[in-house]
């Protein structure tokens, strides 16, 4: 009596055959995923690039006349801010500083609306190196800034805001990379 192989066969070539749909199945989520996060963090409309000096060593006590407003680097405070939400303006050269750590500074408008003041103390609530506070004079509702990087939004809910965050929070523009957004001045707004 002979054995068959066909029945061999076909288990081993649907065995391969599920490996290398399992495989496809494997590279087509990675390129799904990927594809997501580019789009999450693509290309952020109205980002705006400063020259600034690489903030190192860059300490003064006195106050500095910025070429933006607000500032997005250089000279500031040898104490940084402490990275939170605040309902009063902080002081520039300590946010400046918070930024050479890798922070993003959140400025908006003290009129703007309490809902997206709500957002926006909602998207510092347990982030690292996110601060926010009011801003008297902004040209704009919401300025996000980190060190050498500004953008203007209309509002707390434009999902740039989020990419600009993503993008820049601890970013490759970081002056000092690693370094901490507490243990400096000032608690934030609870």
């Amino acid at each position: 009596m002979e054995k068959s192989t066909g029945g061999r066969f076909n288990r081993t070539t649907i065995i391969i055959g599920l490996i290398v749909l399992a495989f496809i199945v494997g590279f087509a989520a990675i390129v799904i995923i990927d594809s997501q996060q580019q789009q999450e963090t693509g290309d952020i409309e109205g980002v705006e690039e400063f020259e600034v000096a690489s903030g190192v060593n860059n300490h003064t006590q006195d106050t500095v006349d910025y070429e933006q407003d607000p500032p997005a680097g250089g000279e500031h405070n040898p104490v940084w801010q402490n990275s939170g939400f605040y309902d009063a303006p902080v002081r520039n050269e300590n946010a400046v500083h918070t930024m050479e750590h890798g922070a993003v500074w959140i400025t908006y408008s003290p009129d703007l609306p309490q809902d997206q003041i709500d957002t926006i103390q909602g998207m510092t609530e347990g982030a690292t190196c996110l601060l926010a506070s009011p801003y008297p004079g902004l040209d704009s509702p919401i300025v996000a800034s980190a060190w050498g990087y500004q953008a203007r939004f209309e509002s707390a809910d434009d999902p740039n805001l989020e990419r600009f965050i993503s993008r820049y929070q601890q970013g490759p523009q970081t002056p000092e990379p690693g370094a901490t957004c507490t243990g400096g001045i000032a608690d934030p707004a609870a």
